[in-house]
């Protein structure tokens, strides 16, 4: 007699690995319930020797006033308030999962609009960028166009702190050895992302991104709209521009009503956390 096909979820925790150009997430859906995700699993799952890896955990809730809501962290277990291309891949999952062309999902950003963009990329406005020093936040008033330090970076907020310098060769710098350097400058009480940007023209610059809580990434979302936006603002570039980073191209556009972040996103596997590696937990 053939055997019966076990069609019972294994036992554990499931989630789904995902990446937009290389920014990689570990995504755990629980608008169906579920265990709390805390800052322990979190850190536990983004050890990539020790448990899956990643550059931001996403974790999908139910929402009454929107298609989902978000909550992030970073590697080290640290929460984020945003997350540009985790929204954009959980935004696609949800789209294929509904067939929506378009939703919107609530993080601690607001209410952020996401819509399909055609050629299997995905559309996100990131809101209204922080531009004021207390709502970056800064720990005293300053210009946040021309941050007293040296290098002369621009601040900014994308629901999280930017620190972004501009360089004639963004290949020529030390990213792990300033990076950490500038995530804690004591003008950031909640640390900052460092991005150095060499422009490439007025509709074109080139990223290399330092993230605060995980260090050297592929890609950011929040980092290249943040680093857009401080390009225009100096007069660099115009509002719209092609973003280079290592992991490959986004397009970002600072429209009246918010960033606009347009990209690709990939679903890579998903998974399950056995029960021994969740009773391990501290």
């Amino acid at each position: 007699m053939r055997r019966m096909m076990d069609t019972r979820p294994p036992p554990g925790l499931s989630f789904m690995k995902m990446h937009g150009l290389g920014n990689d997430f570990v995504v755990i859906d629980r608008r169906a319930g579920g265990p709390p995700v805390t800052a322990a699993l979190a850190r536990a799952l983004g050890d990539r020797h020790r448990g899956v890896g990643f550059d931001q955990l996403a974790v999908i809730e139910a929402a009454k006033d929107a298609d989902a809501a978000l909550t992030f962290f970073n590697a080290d277990g640290s929460p984020s308030s945003a997350c540009g291309n985790a929204t954009r891949c959980v935004a696609r999952f949800l789209m294929e999962e509904t067939g929506q062309q378009a939703l919107v999902l609530r993080t601690e950003r607001g209410l952020l609009q996401a819509e399909d963009a055609g050629g299997g990329l995905t559309r996100v406005n990131m809101g209204a960028p922080l531009l004021a020093w207390d709502e970056i936040p800064l720990a005293e008033a300053m210009d946040t166009l021309h941050l007293p330090v040296e290098g002369d970076p621009v601040a900014t907020g994308m629901g999280n702190p930017h620190c972004t310098f501009f360089v004639p060769d963004v290949e020529a710098v030390a990213l792990e050895v300033l990076g950490p350097q500038f995530e804690h400058h004591p003008f950031y009480p909640q640390r900052t992302n460092v991005e150095f940007v060499q422009v490439l023209g007025s509709d074109a610059i080139r990223l290399r991104i330092w993230e605060r809580g995980t260090g050297v990434t592929l890609a950011s979302g929040s980092c290249s709209c943040a680093a857009a936006v401080a390009a225009a603002r100096r007069g660099l570039t115009g509002r719209r521009v092609t973003v280079h980073v290592d992991g490959g191209q986004l397009q970002i556009d600072w429209r009246d009503d918010g960033v606009w972040m347009t990209g690709a996103t990939a679903h890579v596997f998903d998974g399950h956390l056995t029960p021994a590696f969740l009773e391990a937990l501290p």
